[in-house]
């Protein structure tokens, strides 16, 4: 089979400095001391991607798999090794890259369409197609800073794909999109397939892999793992990871650049520590204990909760939920209260996360912050994570079911027989 991609040792190296020169004395003064370290990101990596197939790339954070796929896309060079792409690429690494903060979203469509390489005519003709994939017709003429995590991705993917690429790499940005999307984004997955185009994914939800991928491969701390057919190297990914925690590894529990840090996670059940099973519909407030190292302006805390097999089941931010914070300074907590929990028997965690205004600059991840159990009840509704709740009413008589008519919709110009 043809690869759409050969990797082969690659390596890339950044430079990690402890601290910068202030004046021309220090830097005279310092010219004998390493001021720096450095920090291979990627080390000697070498597969192939086939052709025509739905490819993942897993790892913990720090990997390299962000690294590796802003390669792919010559954002960054490899200082060593290089790596051969047969097609045309399209790229949606992070939310909101390319899109101008002031421009409406219409604007944006041009500006990002032209910066992809469409043409203003190509443009035109896509408009209404990228318009409704990404469901924001309602908002297309506001300025994006108004627009959700969610509405950024989903027009930045809608524009991706339809610069009928060869290639399209996709970063974790599509977690922030929500089920529906995330459904519509697995489609057109298969139409690439089916049209024998790749689609490049990194992703730390496991389930979506597992129905996504074809293949992947595992990188770990700069170097390759493995690689081959999804399911087996996400089962051992996944035992990996359970025994890394179940040995108190933390060295990937926290990542961000570190001008704000999260010490902790506490659950409460009214004021109380939650130390017990929960019950479905129970009150949950998720406290946060953080300390702003300097003055954060405008910062968006966010929590993001899931089962214990990695299924994603709820992400929430100040930001989105119409709750912007004027600025954090030394220590603090912040709390979020969901007044009646909509999930049945099972484990959960719960991740944690400070940001920028714009949610793609992070100050701290914690993840795992904290776990917690809800309880199995005697008349549980049968099956799934969550309890909706559904009433039944009453079976009540009706006039006899007629299926609808359907009729074909006739071609433009057609006429009526005589």
């Amino acid at each position: 089979m043809t690869a759409s991609i050969e990797v082969d040792h690659v390596a890339k190296r950044f430079r990690i400095y402890h601290e910068r020169n202030q004046t021309l004395k220090s830097a005279v003064m310092r010219r004998r001391r390493a001021v720096f370290e450095e920090f291979w990101a990627l080390d000697d990596v070498s597969f192939e991607i086939p052709q025509g197939g739905t490819f993942g790339l897993i790892g913990d954070n720090g990997s390299g798999k962000s690294t590796l796929l802003k390669t792919i896309a010559k954002i960054l060079t490899p200082d060593r090794g290089s790596i051969r792409v047969n097609g045309r690429v399209a790229a949606l690494l992070e939310v909101g890259s390319g899109f101008h903060p002031e421009l409406s979203g219409r604007e944006n469509v041009r500006l990002n369409g032209a910066i992809l390489g469409m043409s203003r005519s190509e443009i035109d003709r896509k408009f209404d197609e990228i318009v409704d994939f990404a469901g924001v017709e309602q908002f297309i003429d506001q300025p994006v800073k108004n627009y959700s995590s969610g509405m950024y991705v989903r027009l930045g993917f809608a524009i991706a794909i339809n610069v009928d690429p060869e290639i399209l790499l996709v970063d974790e940005v599509l977690a922030v999109g929500d089920a529906a999307f995330q459904e519509k984004c697995a489609e057109k997955f298969l139409d690439f397939k089916r049209d024998g185009r790749t689609v490049v994914v990194v992703s730390h939800s496991l389930p979506s892999l597992q129905n996504m991928c074809d293949d992947v491969a595992w990188l770990s701390h700069g170097k390759l793992v493995e690689t081959g057919p999804a399911p087996g190297i996400l089962d051992r990914y996944q035992e990996s990871t359970r025994a890394d925690a179940h040995h108190g590894a933390d060295g990937s529990s926290h990542w961000g650049s570190g001008e704000a840090q999260i010490h902790s996670v506490e659950l409460l059940s009214g004021r109380e520590p939650v130390s017990r099973p929960l019950n479905t519909g129970d009150e949950l407030t998720i406290r946060v204990h953080f300390t702003a190292h300097q003055r954060v302006d405008r910062p968006v805390f966010g929590l993001a909760m899931e089962s214990h097999d990695g299924v994603h089941l709820w992400a929430n931010n100040t930001r989105d939920t119409n709750r912007p914070l004027d600025h954090i300074e030394g220590p603090g907590t912040i709390d979020c209260t969901v007044p009646s929990l909509a999930l049945q028997a099972g484990s959960f965690r719960v991740d944690a996360a400070i940001t920028d205004s714009s949610t793609t600059h992070v100050f701290d991840y914690l993840r795992d912050g904290a776990e917690f159990s809800v309880a199995r009840r005697p008349h549980e509704e049968m099956g799934g994570l969550v309890s909706l709740r559904g009433a039944w009413g009453e079976p009540a008589p009706s006039a006899p079911y007629a299926a609808p008519v359907v009729t074909a919709a006739r071609a433009e110009g057609e006429t009526e027989p005589a």
